[in-house]
């Protein structure tokens, strides 16, 4: 069965991972959370030989779209993002000023995305899953086996919740009825950190199994 081709690139203060979606047969590919160093992203696009089509956005905090304004500047390309991010991303100035680093207020998204909408990139196509909890708009992007999830699960870890709309009883819900609910061979594709399965994250990931509260 034919899969995407998914290319990772860790990037920025935070080490936040910045996804490439493609299509290799017609070379369109989505850029998931463009991050601070949008150049080695437009680089590996252009390397690649491939076509950018859209942005897409796990969720609107700093570190997921610092990058936005710059590689939609080049390209055209339309954004995509759950409305109850609108506030973090329309802050996103003052994120990085709250946080130390100096950012670009992206252009406004042209697509709000919902639960159970369907992204496309080439032959390839995705249900936007929504996991509030880290942010209140946190989504992840599911098909083909894979999961692209943003910052709501990790390899041992799950996000954070101290920050604003940060809520750990509703991130562990999302996680429970929306993640932990795909077959367990799921490639889950993080924020942050390198990549798991949903079986392996269901029977050893402390937060899950309850090991460790979320406090």
């Amino acid at each position: 069965m034919a899969r995407p081709e998914i290319v990772c690139l860790t990037n920025g203060a935070f080490a936040e991972n910045s996804y490439l979606v493609a299509d290799p047969d017609s070379g369109d590919v989505a850029l998931v959370d463009p991050g601070e160093e949008a150049g080695l992203i437009m680089r590996r696009v252009a390397t690649q030989q491939w076509t950018p089509r859209a942005v897409w956005l796990t969720h609107a905090h700093l570190d997921h779209i610092a990058g936005v304004a710059e590689v939609v500047r080049p390209t055209g390309i339309e954004i995509y993002l759950h409305p109850d991010d609108r506030t973090l991303y329309d802050g996103v100035v003052e994120q990085g000023r709250w946080l130390g680093v100096r950012a670009q207020a992206p252009p406004p998204p042209d697509h709000a995305l919902g639960d159970g909408d369907t992204v496309t990139i080439g032959a390839f196509s995705f249900d936007v899953v929504h996991v509030p909890g880290h942010s209140p708009g946190s989504v992840a992007f599911v098909g083909h086996g894979i999961a692209i999830v943003g910052d709501a699960l990790f390899a041992g870890s799950v996000g954070r919740v101290d920050l604003p709309g940060g809520d750990g009883a509703t991130l562990l819900k999302s996680i429970t009825d929306r993640l932990l609910t795909l077959p367990d061979e799921t490639i889950v594709y993080s924020g942050h950190g390198p990549a798991t399965t949903i079986g392996k994250e269901r029977t050893s990931n402390p937060f899950l199994t309850g090991a460790v509260p979320l406090v």
